[in-house]
């Protein structure tokens, strides 16, 4: 009875409606840019070696030289877009269905939709505009919007919690994150910045951002770098972004790296990241690294989660609102 009782759909039908309409005019925003849909696999022999992230994997059973082989079930279609634009593409996009393990709630689902498309002569900065012309126009009508705003990750800190995230140190945190009365997750390291960063921004700050607007954070640490490109300075940053909108992360993007020997180190020092928390290194995408090493064209790339997007446009408060079959009744 109690299997018989979870059926129907958790979204109601006109969510349903509204979500086909944003997909519509999400491609007809991109084709009257030129840039092209494409299709990329799902399941792949290589994984995401970010230790925040976990991916499905299955053993495939043949025939073919996959035979007896994990494969993964993608966190993004990055790498694949990746290759297709060394190959020379152009401007592509992709709304994409993916897969991340250990992640369910409010705001998470395992399976999701995501928008992600790649500006060939953008940087970080050029691809923030596209994104809030996206986003402005998908919510016109639906929600009322301030005039975007862009802060750096240090006038972030600087402006919500009055610290320089470049300037202090992992005591000088951790004291700030006590006298924000923010709970302290057992075994937090004594010396490392970017947990306590992390700490900081994720229960003190992104509550705040995006409040009635489109709020970009831009140029964050090295360290949080992912896949983006180095700037020197002083400080040296990562060329990436965050998009909130009323506290709810929708995108990151990356001015994106096209060192192939960079991107190398980056997957083995993640590995490594992942052993010592005691997770399993991940097999690192040699066609990504030969694609790169073959020649990426200056470019940007942002996913945006699409799902996320939906239950705002709708005014809903949780993914499994704007969902046909979430995990619990897949």
């Amino acid at each position: 009875m109690e299997q018989a009782a979870c059926w129907r759909p958790s979204a109601d039908l006109s969510t349903l409606r509204l979500r086909a309409e944003l997909l519509a005019q999400i491609r007809g925003f991109f084709a009257e840019r030129n840039v092209l849909e494409v299709e990329t696999p799902a399941l792949s022999a290589a994984a995401i070696t970010d230790p925040q992230l976990a991916s499905f994997g299955t053993l495939y059973s043949g025939p073919g030289p996959r035979y007896g082989q994990t494969l993964y079930l993608h966190t993004s279609p990055e790498f694949p877009m990746k290759r297709l634009l060394a190959a020379g593409s152009g401007c592509i996009y992709q709304i994409a269905r993916v897969f991340r393990d250990g992640e369910a709630g409010r705001r998470h689902n395992p399976e999701f939709t995501l928008l992600e498309w790649y500006r060939l002569g953008f940087d970080h900065h050029r691809l923030m505009a596209e994104v809030a012309e996206l986003v402005t126009a998908l919510l016109t009508g639906r929600t009322a919007l301030a005039e975007p705003e862009r802060l750096s990750y240090r006038e972030l800190f600087q402006r919500f919690l009055g610290l320089d995230p470049y300037r202090s140190c992992a005591p000088e945190l951790a004291a700030c994150a006590r006298s924000q009365l923010i709970p302290i997750p057992p075994g937090m390291p004594v010396a490392e910045l970017d947990p306590w960063l992390d700490l900081l921004l994720t229960h003190r700050i992104e509550p705040l951002l995006g409040q009635g607007r489109l709020s970009f954070v831009y140029d964050y640490p090295v360290s949080q770098a992912a896949l983006a490109r180095l700037r020197p300075g002083d400080p040296p940053v990562g060329e990436r972004f965050e998009l909130y909108l009323n506290g709810v992360e929708l995108a990151n993007g990356f001015h994106e790296l096209g060192d192939a020997a960079e991107q190398r180190r980056r997957f083995e020092r993640e590995n490594a990241k992942r052993l010592a928390l005691g997770l399993p290194a991940m097999p690192a995408d040699e066609h990504l690294l030969a694609a790169l090493e073959s020649g990426l064209p200056d470019c940007a790339g942002v996913a945006l989660g699409l799902d996320r997007l939906v239950m705002l446009a709708a005014g809903k408060t949780s993914l499994q609102e704007v969902m046909a079959f979430p995990v619990d009744s897949a």
